[in-house]
């Protein structure tokens, strides 16, 4: 954003008396372009990359790191600064052969194993990084899909670095399988494992990235406030105390964040209070999980938990609150049970028994793991009024 941008920004929220400037800024799921504090980290990347400034692809990496580490930021930010150098765009900075024979052309492509889940799904994605041709959405087959990928790698001047993000998350694009589906042009492509754990069987070179220190967590939590909130909204004892909180999570810092300005903004005030901190604190579950893997669910099933949210479903068995949803929705209590099952599986709420009143199987419910104030904001089902660019 450039110094304009952070004028006009500031001279709206104070017309409109809003102590947040731009929500996206405060966001837990949106990355800056230079993560903070991670300049070691980069290095070793950079490390590991050092074969593609001579024309030759690295060998395969894992880069792993604790929740809220920053391991998706870091691989984004890279590969999107490697590619404007190395890849093909409206203008590429290509490097020559040392035979002369033609330019040479290095994409690096980052893949959300949370969205890509099908062959089809993933040899989509590579394509649209890679080709400057739209890739249809239906109407082709997967095979014709591969046999275009492999089309458009299949030359010595065209290769590819692709990380397989959140691989080892459950109900996701696995490590293995990616490795699978790249067997067509294995040797134009080279891989980067992105997660919290190395995939099975792992010999390869391995980058981690540590929890941020407090005062790393303070700088990180002070930059969004800096673009995000109105001068003044928040005292930085206050963000120190949401980093010290936090322990090393940026992920739980920022949703901390981010629902301590939704309490104040819905209550009208002019600053960020402890008491909208405390708030923030308590609809962080304990051990959350990251809210983007709830957003990455298809639009029904984030409905499903946007109602499972807004009901009181503590303390009352699955098939209660299974109705309690299907009330609300066109949705039969048969179909959001299996829903909420599916949700369970895939690690987005947890099942929690409930106290059994005899020797029978004791009930259980379901809670969610992810920051709900921040999912309600963002989802893409959500009716919450949110001025995102």
């Amino acid at each position: 954003m450039n110094v304009q941008d952070r004028i006009d920004r500031r001279r709206s929220a104070r017309r409109e008396q809003s102590i947040v400037v731009d929500w996206t800024h405060l966001s837990p799921v949106v990355h800056r372009p230079e993560p903070i504090g991670r300049g070691p980290v980069l290095e070793q990347l950079l490390d590991a990359f050092e074969p593609v400034f001579d024309d030759e692809l690295p060998e395969p990496v894992a880069v792993v790191g604790p929740p809220g580490s920053g391991t998706s930021a870091i691989v984004t930010a890279l590969f999107d600064a490697l590619d404007d150098r190395l890849g093909e765009s409206s203008r590429p900075i290509e490097t020559t052969t040392r035979a002369g024979g033609g330019t040479r052309v290095t994409s690096f492509v980052a893949v959300d194993a949370r969205r890509v889940e099908s062959a089809f799904a993933f040899y989509r994605t590579l394509l649209s990084a890679l080709s400057p041709e739209p890739v249809p959405e239906s109407g082709i087959g997967t095979g014709d899909l591969r046999d275009r990928l492999r089309e458009r790698l299949d030359r010595p001047s065209r290769r590819a670095v692709v990380a397989i993000d959140h691989h080892d998350e459950p109900e996701t694009l696995g490590y293995d399988r990616a490795r699978q589906l790249l067997e067509p042009v294995t040797e134009r492509v080279s891989t980067v494992a992105v997660g919290q754990d190395e995939p099975d069987g792992w010999t390869g070179e391995t980058v981690s990235v540590p929890a941020y220190r407090h005062h790393e967590l303070v700088d990180v939590l002070t930059d969004r406030a800096s673009t995000g909130l109105a001068a003044g909204a928040v005292d930085h004892e206050l963000v120190r105390d949401l980093a010290v909180w936090a322990d090393g999570n940026a992920h739980d810092g920022l949703a901390a964040l981010f629902t301590a300005a939704r309490a104040a903004s819905d209550a009208g005030a002019d600053r960020i209070g402890a008491e909208h901190v405390q708030r923030a604190k308590a609809s962080v579950p304990e051990g959350s999980v990251n809210v983007d893997r709830a957003l990455a669910v298809s639009e029904t099933r984030q409905r499903v938990l946007l109602d499972l949210v807004s009901i009181e479903a503590r303390d009352r068995p699955i098939r209660e609150v299974a109705a309690a949803i299907s009330d609300r929705s066109e949705l039969t209590t048969g179909t959001v049970k299996r829903f909420l099952y599916e949700l369970a599986d895939r690690g987005v709420i947890e099942r929690v028994q409930l106290p059994g009143s005899g020797s029978g199987r004791r009930p259980s419910t379901v809670e969610p793991r992810f920051p709900t104030v921040v999912f309600q904001s963002l989802s893409s089902s959500t009716d919450v009024d949110m001025a995102l660019d």
